[in-house]
């Protein structure tokens, strides 16, 4: 079926700049690997920077460039495409304003050094540093492609239909470091409940995650009205002595040869 609005997508893309050719994002590992520099794909929320595969996009909620959201509309799952984005349907025109003058004191305070280049965080807002002296440094808001006509090669991985694979898909956005296979899933009428599995227990910022999750359910899943979390502890195996296992394994062997 073709794309639509408010579909769940996975796609695998790689976009470029086309005034210089240079590849700025890429969920393919193996072409970030060939550049040989960091070129992690934008995600919405809770990036892991070592994780390169299809991105998720549930289409005309803006996690991605106007103009990529547009062209999703209509293709088919396998579908390959090459968009050229200006930047008005991408990251936007570049706004001086949006470049400001801060006191060094407020880095300095946090033990922040600023360098021209570092990419910080102000009061929730990612930044570029463009400069710094004489007690001042010039902090640049604009996304760092704003202002830049972008070629996206996109191709269609897969079209999300069922609300397990949706659920696990807004999960894994928000946790990708952790296993999506571990969580479990239980959904009873408009009720759902994720068990959650012992290595996200610790994450940092859990509690917000989980709200994140459940927000972006109930958002994008209306059919849940509501849900759970529950903290799953599991038994550790215990190792068997060695000397146990080399007799178990014996009996194993004395079993097949009478077999035999």
């Amino acid at each position: 079926m073709p794309i639509k609005e408010k579909d769940f997508v996975l796609i695998n893309y790689t976009c470029r700049i086309k005034e210089t050719g240079e590849i700025a994002e890429t969920t393919l590992e193996a072409l970030a690997k060939e550049v040989k520099k960091p070129l992690h794909a934008h995600t919405h929320a809770h990036e892991h920077e070592d994780v390169y595969e299809p991105a998720l996009v549930v289409v005309g909620e803006g996690w991605f460039p106007k103009g990529l959201e547009e062209g999703l509309i209509g293709l088919e799952q396998g579908s390959k495409i090459t968009l050229e984005l200006p930047p008005e349907k991408a990251y936007g025109l570049r706004d001086p304003s949006k470049v400001k003058l801060l006191p060094l004191r407020r880095f300095k305070a946090q033990g922040i050094t600023p360098l021209p280049g570092m990419e910080i965080e102000i009061d929730g807002k990612p930044a570029l540093i463009r400069a710094s002296g004489a007690g001042r440094v010039q902090v640049d808001f604009n996304h760092p492609l704003a202002g830049k006509t972008l070629i996206y090669e996109v191709s269609v991985e897969k079209i999300l239909e069922t609300v397990e694979e949706k659920v696990k898909s807004i999960i894994h956005k928000n946790l990708p470091g952790i296993n999506i296979e571990k969580f479990n899933l239980i959904l009873s009428n408009k009720e759902l409940t994720i068990e959650i599995p012992q290595e996200a227990f610790f994450v940092e910022g859990i509690q917000f995650i989980k709200q994140s999750i459940s927000n972006d359910i109930q958002k994008f899943i209306p059919e849940i009205e509501k849900i759970s979390f529950v903290e799953v502890f599991k038994k550790p195996e215990v190792e068997k002595p060695k000397v146990e296992e080399k007799q178990e394994k014996k009996l194993e062997e004395n079993k097949i040869t009478q077999k035999t």
